[in-house]
């Protein structure tokens, strides 16, 4: 989809969502044709003229001010993730060609898997804007053990979410795991709509799924910055989990995502449990692996 018609549409399906009574106008009239305001009373309510913000409306955010964006995010009723989301528009609208392409990063630093490993007794995970899962520590990877053992790697949490059947059994609410992970990537294609990598896992989702299209058309954005994640486990059952996530301030578009159960619960339990497991399965793995690895050196010591 055209960098305009993401202007268009976000804005229109905002303008649908707040009547006039939401805005402080009479509602003169029982029959609208519309739903939600009028383009002149956005206009209005934005000390803009109707064919100024039309003229948005159609895609046109290219030099828009921040007085402009500010006073049609007030007129629009817009929250701080959708207020961002407008900014990051116009920003893309103004980008010189030669800065447009950018990409997911697509590595974490040793120094970055250093600080997630040294973190015990709480998952933690990083990923891209594209939720590709590029470092986890050991609870993390037990976890999410269904999303790890994906065959495309790195493992994308957008891609489990709607094309992995076990996702609906993982998630306690996958329905609001759905609109949350949609929310993410129009976000971050708000940001950066020239990320091919992102564009191309877009295009993916909206031809294998219809659940996503469903909820892609409808231009939500939110801010997945803290919250509770509730899981049922394969291994240990239900979890109910708070989370935070932190911004990479040298690697750009990287995050991480930290989980954690609420102290002297029955979740605080499991992950004792869960974070045991994960270092015996993982030990047993090594040395399954090292067994491997000294037999077909023997066996090539003693070919002739």
């Amino acid at each position: 989809m055209a960098q305009t018609d993401d202007v268009r549409e976000f804005l229109t399906s905002r303008r649908a969502k707040i009547t006039p009574e939401q805005a402080g106008l009479p509602a003169y009239g029982g029959n609208r044709r519309v739903k939600g305001l009028r383009r002149e009373e956005v206009a209005m309510l934005a000390g803009m003229s109707v064919d100024y913000y039309t003229r948005l409306e159609r895609g046109n955010l290219s030099g828009a001010s921040d007085s402009v964006l500010e006073a049609l995010s007030r007129a629009l009723q817009l929250d701080d993730a959708e207020t961002a989301h407008l900014y990051d528009l116009a920003r893309a609208a103004g980008l010189a060609p030669r800065v447009r392409r950018k990409r997911s990063p697509t590595t974490v630093r040793p120094s970055v898997q250093r600080i997630i490993d040294a973190i015990v007794g709480a998952p933690a995970w990083i990923r891209n804007d594209r939720g590709d899962v590029l470092a986890a520590n050991q609870l993390g990877r037990a976890l999410y053990l269904d999303l790890m053992a994906e065959t495309v790697q790195p493992p994308n949490n957008s891609r489990f979410t709607f094309l992995n059947p076990r996702a609906r059994e993982f998630y306690w609410n996958w329905e609001q795991a759905a609109d949350d992970i949609v929310a993410i990537l129009r976000s971050a294609a708000g940001r950066n709509p020239y990320d091919k990598d992102l564009t191309d896992l877009i295009g993916e989702l909206s031809t294998r799924s219809e659940e996503f299209r469903i909820r892609w058309a409808r231009h939500d954005v939110r801010h997945h910055r803290t919250g509770r994640k509730r899981i049922h486990h394969p291994i240990v059952g239900d979890l109910d989990l708070a989370f935070e996530a932190f911004e990479l301030p040298a690697d750009p578009g990287l995050r991480m995502n930290v989980y954690t159960a609420d102290p002297g619960t029955p979740s605080e339990d499991a992950l004792k449990v869960l974070a045991s497991w994960a270092a015996t399965r993982e030990r047993e793995t090594a040395e399954a692996t090292a067994a491997e690895t000294a037999d077909i050196e023997q066996s090539g010591r003693s070919t002739p």
